[in-house]
């Protein structure tokens, strides 16, 4: 039987390890051939960048009988989103799949926030999101359409404590996957949100994971076939939805509003207060990043 994603290509950014790694090699063995983009820098985005661990990958894809070629550019300029998208192009002619996975963290309270620690993390998060899918979206758009997924975080749509900078980067990622959902649907483009939740390098000291062996399921690799499902045909009504992924499964996110307060006239601030339970909806759990 075909793979699902048999002849495609696929961008896959920061796939030198962790959950990058694991949806290159599945992508991989569902029959696309894959572009593996890893700057090679330090979690907090610090140090010279190397095309090594990118090309680690790229060797164990081949040795499994698949096909890539690894890209060490940095993803949070538009330089390198360029040169992101000519590696697919002079390796394979084209580009179906674009998977923006590429990230750092640099997590502190509100307060000890420097300046350079909100720069660089939306620089490589948000930033780096626009600069990979500009080029991807103007070549799909001449081509016949593709798909996109760009990686959000339920440290944005929930909130989380300590990642103010993170959080803030992922819900515009949530706005960018909301607003080309729309523009897309004329050139067969589709954009879906991740809002991945794993055991990586990224999250292996986070509160309430330091010295504990991981969920098994929480594995990239038991994360990955979500990924899978999104980029694939068998997503394609879907665009413009966020899905989270992680070791509870695979479920829909979404914004939603209450029936609010709808006077008609002109109203006093008193009467909203009054009308509390018709603004706001009914007390619960308050969901954050660790709970959702």
């Amino acid at each position: 039987m075909a793979g699902l994603l048999e002849g495609k290509v696929a961008i896959i950014t920061g796939a030198g390890g962790g959950l990058g790694e694991a949806y290159a090699k599945l992508f991989a063995k569902e029959g696309a051939s894959v572009v593996v983009n890893d700057l090679g820098g330090s979690r907090d985005g610090t140090g010279t960048g190397t095309s090594a661990a990118s090309e680690k990958v790229v060797a164990e894809i081949k040795a499994a009988g698949g096909q890539a070629v690894a890209n060490g550019d940095d993803v949070s300029t538009v330089q390198g989103g360029e040169n992101i998208l000519q590696t697919a192009l002079d390796a394979f002619d084209k580009v179906d799949i674009l998977v923006c996975n590429a990230g750092i963290l640099r997590d502190k309270t509100f307060a000890n926030t420097s300046e350079e620690d909100w720069d660089k993390v939306i620089k490589v998060h948000l930033k780096g999101t626009y600069c990979c899918a500009l080029p991807a979206w103007k070549y799909m758009k001449d081509h016949g359409g593709g798909s996109m997924v760009l990686t959000s975080s339920t440290s944005g749509l929930y909130g989380n404590f300590g990642q103010t900078n993170y959080g803030a980067a992922k819900a515009g990622i949530y706005g960018m996957v909301r607003v080309m959902s729309i523009e897309g649907r004329k050139y067969n483009i589709r954009v879906m949100g991740l809002a991945p939740g794993a055991y990586t390098r990224m999250t292996s000291d986070l509160p309430g994971r330091i010295g504990k062996e991981p969920d098994p399921m929480s594995l990239p690799e038991n994360v990955a076939p979500g990924v899978l499902f999104m980029v694939s045909d068998l997503a394609a009504e879907h665009s413009g939805k966020i899905l989270g992924v992680s070791s509870r499964g695979v479920r829909e996110i979404k914004m939603l509003q209450t029936g609010g307060f709808q006077p008609g006239r002109p109203y006093t601030a008193e009467e909203v207060a009054k009308h509390a339970s018709e603004v706001f909806f009914p007390n619960a759990e308050e969901r954050t990043a660790q709970t959702a």
